[in-house]
């Protein structure tokens, strides 16, 4: 039977795996372990309901592979907003909706149906799987503090983890040394699935995570997006903006902020989002904006990039944000997070694995992980990379400007063009070289734009003589443009593959 326990005088001491944190990943990967009829201890510091300013837009990649687990019901009663696409502005106020693409095979309907995602209160989401886990039987929940992971003193190996819950009743307060209460449970593989700061990716041997920028996030009350149902980004000169609904009455606004963090307590947020970001935009929701200034508690948290590596620790296995992470402007996270959980099932399964104590057959199982999830991951988060890189573009970087305008301009052409990006982007497309033909597609409608004369703007209109005279020089921008798109894509998709 399942259990959830804030004590530990009930709990068994000894487990076929143990996972250490109940998030997104951790919920999940215990339920499907669970219906396996693994003796499975989720271990989470805080069961309280999450509050969090990201993992709020499930990518339909994402929610294809929440349904492949059972587990769709976790985005039902939580007042979660459909989602069927982008809606992306340039920093010129121009606009384009695009859609993901259609279900195949698609049915003979007049109106084909579209794959489609999920946005959400980040919390109510893991509360429901935490809940679905809960009742999972083989599955026991304990609400406890991970400190230390024990060790074979002989083999060094992982085989179990230590501890500690406070006696104390005042839930804000962290234990004294003297309040905490340890216990050791032990199970042959320990997952590590402790989110983005976690205090074990270190020991494990994983690499530690490059900050890129920071999210500033807030809450706009009844705010009239301009498409609805879609996720919305808008481009600025400083860096891009997120917008998308996660409630009935309540929309996301996440500011990308580079470099170094304006002050909340003193005013200078307030003052940067007066300054930077409330002229672009739209004006169904500058109302909405103005309002949450006043009213709303901005929330801040870094956004990393962080290539998932091969563990090679007997024992332990790192899972989601504490192995690989990317910015989070593509909404990936969750989508990445729960494909792994869809292909531990078939690897991690007792068929597959009948003794977890096996080494060498883990050992083959972790390898099969790494490589078999390249074909999502690696396209994610070199996706995730490039496309921040170019909608966060200087303005004073011209070919970055140039990939920017292309980038825009190319989601114009029509859906026959925007279906592989978007189906990269939605998590539904898993082809490393699909990414790779679109991302050099863009980077040659660039190209166009500059020998046209349209690098700056789209709209103009020089004549022929013009664009003769200019071509010497524009063949030069052409050629350094096609080095610093290459110099941006092809160093990511190697860090990835070698990773």
């Amino acid at each position: 039977m399942s259990s959830l326990s804030h004590g530990h005088s009930t709990v068994s001491r000894d487990y076929d795996v143990i996972i250490v944190g109940a998030g997104v990943l951790g919920a999940a990967l215990g339920a499907t372990l669970g219906r396996q009829g693994r003796r499975t201890l989720v271990l989470e510091r805080d069961l309280r309901v999450p509050d969090r300013i990201v993992g709020e837009l499930l990518q339909p990649g994402g929610y294809r592979a929440l349904q492949a687990l059972g587990l769709q019901e976790c985005t039902e009663d939580i007042d979660a907003i459909p989602c069927y696409g982008y809606h992306i502005q340039s920093a010129t106020k121009q606009t384009v909706a695009i859609q993901y693409p259609v279900v195949e095979p698609a049915s003979m309907a007049e109106k084909k149906p579209r794959y489609q995602g999920r946005s959400f209160h980040h919390g109510r989401f893991v509360d429901k799987l935490r809940q679905a886990c809960h009742h999972t039987p083989n599955v026991t929940m304990v609400e406890a503090t991970v400190n230390k992971l024990l060790r074979c003193p002989v083999t060094q190996r992982v085989i179990g983890i230590q501890c500690y819950s406070k006696i104390a009743t005042d839930e804000t307060a962290q234990p004294s040394e003297q309040d905490r209460q340890y216990y050791q449970y032990y199970a042959p593989l320990t997952i590590i699935a402790d989110g983005c700061f976690s205090k074990f990716r270190r020991e494990c041997g994983a690499s530690m995570p490059q900050n890129v920028s920071h999210f500033c996030g807030f809450i706009l009350r009844d705010c009239t997006l301009p498409t609805p149902h879609h996720g919305h980004v808008l481009l600025t000169p400083s860096a891009p903006i997120l917008m998308y609904q996660i409630g009935t009455h309540e929309t996301r606004i996440l500011v990308d902020i580079p470099g170094k963090l304006p002050s909340i307590g003193n005013g200078d947020m307030k003052k940067y989002l007066l300054k930077h970001i409330a002229p672009h935009l739209p004006s169904s929701v500058t109302t909405s904006f103005h309002k949450a200034l006043e009213t709303e508690r901005f929330r801040v948290m870094p956004n990393s990039r962080l290539p998932g590596h091969l563990t090679q620790e007997d024992g332990v296995l790192v899972l989601g944000d504490a192995l690989n992470m990317r910015h989070p402007l593509t909404g990936a996270g969750m989508t990445v997070a729960l494909n792994d959980v869809l292909l531990l099932r078939s690897l991690l399964s007792p068929a597959a694995i009948p003794d977890l104590w096996d080494d060498m057959a883990m050992r083959q199982c972790k390898l099969a992980l790494h490589t078999g999830r390249k074909s999502y991951a690696c396209v994610l988060n070199v996706l995730a990379h490039g496309i921040y890189t170019i909608f966060a573009a200087d303005p004073q970087d011209p070919q970055m400007k140039v990939m920017q305008l292309g980038c825009f301009n190319y989601f114009r052409l029509g859906e026959q063009w925007v279906d592989g990006p978007v189906g990269l982007l939605g998590g539904i497309y898993h082809s490393q070289w699909l990414l790779l033909g679109h991302f050099y597609s863009v980077a040659m409608y660039g190209l166009w734009l500059i020998l046209s004369g349209r690098a700056a703007s789209i709209d103009a209109r020089p004549s022929f003589v013009a664009c003769l005279l200019a071509l010497p020089m524009n063949l030069v921008r052409c050629a350094i443009t096609l080095w610093a798109a290459s110099w941006l894509l092809l160093p990511a998709m190697l860090a990835e593959f070698l990773a």
